[in-house]
């Protein structure tokens, strides 16, 4: 199943993954790959969007004669990350009852 991801939950993931470790651009996108199907033209200008907003922030490491640009989830970051996450938990329940029709009249 195909499922459209909002920009939201996309940027969460980001977030998510960035709590736990900084990455350079193109391992963050085969991280997320990983687990959601996303190009990689459409990583980039969710790390603009998230480093314009003070969510993240970027450090130039030199790596065989160029340099890498890490990503670091900033204290601002990880609480919109804990927002998006309870926002989710909410969401997933909710459907995962509907589709349990586990519903009351």
């Amino acid at each position: 199943m195909t499922v459209q991801i909002s920009s939201k939950l996309l940027d969460g993931s980001v977030l998510g993954l960035l709590s736990v470790k900084d990455y350079y651009g193109y391992a963050l996108t085969q991280e997320v790959q990983k687990y959601i199907a996303v190009s990689e033209s459409t990583m980039y200008p969710v790390l603009r969007r998230l480093k314009s907003n003070g969510l993240v922030t970027t450090y130039d490491e030199p790596y065989q004669g160029r340099n890498r640009r890490y990503y670091r989830i900033t204290n601002l970051g990880l609480n919109h990350l804990k927002s998006i996450s309870l926002e989710w938990s909410q969401f997933k329940n909710s459907v995962d009852t509907m589709l349990r029709g586990d519903i009351h009249e």
